[in-house]
């Protein structure tokens, strides 16, 4: 077999150009394959995750609406509202809620929670609460005004033995709580504080005990 070529033959030449073109030419291809699969399985995998992530916040807002209902519905809030009562706590729910609670001047949290329902007017179960500070504060208060009545009669009776036309010896002093004409004017009173009804005279003088004390009375007053 003869090994001899004959090297002025571009055949040879012609067959390794074509051999390597080709060569290239699925070195490339297998190269853009490649790519195109990396880039797919990311995709699909940002797809997974933000599917999760939106699932996720819903979940959280469901959960958190319903936490928060106490016997009230979603549909009720939102008729409150004003909106669209399609009873789903989504976007549209949360920013109004977060407006009203804005308009209120309570918490901006987009949460609907007691004291949201409260000021809706859907209390619920806070309206037990709301009824028994109620309730409490006027307890305080009518103790407050029983203490005060108490002081004043006791002031009364050591002043002129409660009676309202009294007037001392010198005629400096007057009425029931022995007001002299000055302290009588400058809370609110006119005329004789002898002259005046009892029920003005009591007026005054719970005013005079509210802001000064019994300092007005030194010796009655202790």
């Amino acid at each position: 077999m003869s090994h001899d070529r004959d090297l002025a033959s571009t055949l040879p030449w012609s067959r390794s150009l074509r051999a390597s073109q080709k060569r290239r030419t699925s070195a490339a291809s297998k190269r853009r394959w490649s790519t195109r699969r990396r880039t797919t399985v990311a995709a699909m995998a940002t797809a997974v995750i933000g599917f999760g992530g939106v699932a996720a916040a819903q979940t959280t807002t469901s959960g958190s609406a319903a936490k928060v209902q106490s016997g009230t519905t979603i549909t009720s809030v939102q008729r409150k509202l004003g909106i669209s009562a399609d009873g789903v706590a989504g976007p549209q729910t949360r920013a109004a809620v977060k407006r009203f609670q804005r308009k209120a001047g309570i918490a901006v949290d987009g949460v609907i929670g007691p004291q949201t329902l409260a000021a809706l007017g859907l209390a619920g179960g806070s309206t037990a609460t709301a009824r028994s500070t109620a309730k409490s504060g006027t307890a305080k208060s009518s103790s407050a005004s029983g203490t005060t009545n108490a002081t004043l009669r006791k002031i009364a009776r050591c002043e002129s033995g409660g009676d309202p036309t009294a007037i001392s010896s010198d005629g400096t002093y007057r009425g029931k709580y022995q007001f002299d004409r000055q302290t009588w004017r400058a809370n609110g009173g006119s005329g004789d504080p002898a002259a005046a009804s009892e029920a003005e005279q009591d007026r005054i003088a719970a005013k005079l005990l509210a802001a000064r004390g019994t300092q007005p009375w030194p010796v009655c007053g202790r």
